[in-house]
């Protein structure tokens, strides 16, 4: 037993290795993206009046540009932002399974009440989600304890818990995976905006400080940076806010269904085997 866990914990560890590489190659390829955008597309010449200057921007590419280094930061944490969006959809729709959980649930206590636990593991694959893995384990566990004759009920009903809690901690892992980088990004972009804002508004004071005429142009660009900034960061935090909450939301009732499915299991064979 000793060596199967020992080979376990070893074989988590190119894993979580691999999971690491894997998102640092994404925020890598982020920025590099970002700073590409910003450098030929929005600061291409034929989004300024006054061509390779890049003072006087002829469009919304150009005012972009205009915002300075801080964009193609923000535009790296967009990017990021919208590619962990879409790893997370893909893997929590698929967590969901094919089958609502309440209706999967009902359907495994018709089986259950029938005696028939082949059925009910049958509909664990059709489910196909995180409450039918979860549900699928106690059930193999179920079945094992109706055969076997040195446990008492008490301890057959521990050992389907267990085993539910095991596979329960398998799966909730890799449903909070990589939340934290949206979390990360609903802060982190606002301070991004704010740090850009000031940045620009330094710009502006220091046009205004010169002496004589203030310098209209500076004074409007610094004001244009610091705008540019703000928007993108507030926007940025909005779309990871919203993302994180929905996902967080859809999280809690897969939870909700796991926890249902072993109360289910436990429940029924407590009754059915007393």
């Amino acid at each position: 037993m000793a060596d199967v866990k020992t080979a376990a914990s070893s074989a988590g560890k190119p894993k979580n290795s691999s999971n690491f590489m894997t998102n640092l190659l994404i925020v890598v390829a982020c920025i590099a993206v970002g700073w590409v955008t910003w450098k030929f597309v929005l600061g291409s010449e034929s989004n300024f009046h006054d061509g390779a200057t890049r003072e006087k921007a002829a469009n919304a590419l150009g005012t972009m540009y205009q915002g300075g280094f801080v964009v193609p930061i923000l535009l790296a944490t967009l990017l990021t932002l919208i590619c962990f969006i879409i790893e997370r959809a893909l893997t929590i729709i698929k967590a969901k399974g094919k089958m609502d959980a309440g209706e999967f649930v009902r359907k495994v206590q018709y089986h259950l009440a029938n005696k028939n636990v082949d059925a009910a593991i049958a509909e664990c694959d059709k489910q196909a989600g995180s409450v039918g893995n979860v549900m699928r384990s106690g059930l193999v566990k179920y079945k094992e304890m109706t055969h076997n004759s040195d446990l008492d009920t008490d301890q057959k009903i521990l050992s389907i818990q267990k085993e539910i809690e095991e596979a329960t901690a398998l799966e909730l892992p890799m449903l909070e995976k990589n939340l934290v980088f949206l979390s990360t990004i609903a802060s982190c972009a606002t301070l991004l905006g704010l740090f850009g804002t000031v940045m620009g508004m330094i710009r502006s004071f220091a046009a205004m400080s010169q002496a004589g005429a203030p310098d209209a142009g500076a004074l409007a660009a610094g004001i244009s940076e610091a705008l540019i900034n703000t928007a993108l960061g507030i926007s940025t935090s909005f779309f990871a806010i919203i993302a994180y909450n929905f996902f967080t939301t859809i999280i809690d009732g897969i939870t909700y269904g796991i926890d249902e499915s072993g109360f289910t299991l436990t429940q029924s064979f407590a009754a059915s085997y007393k």
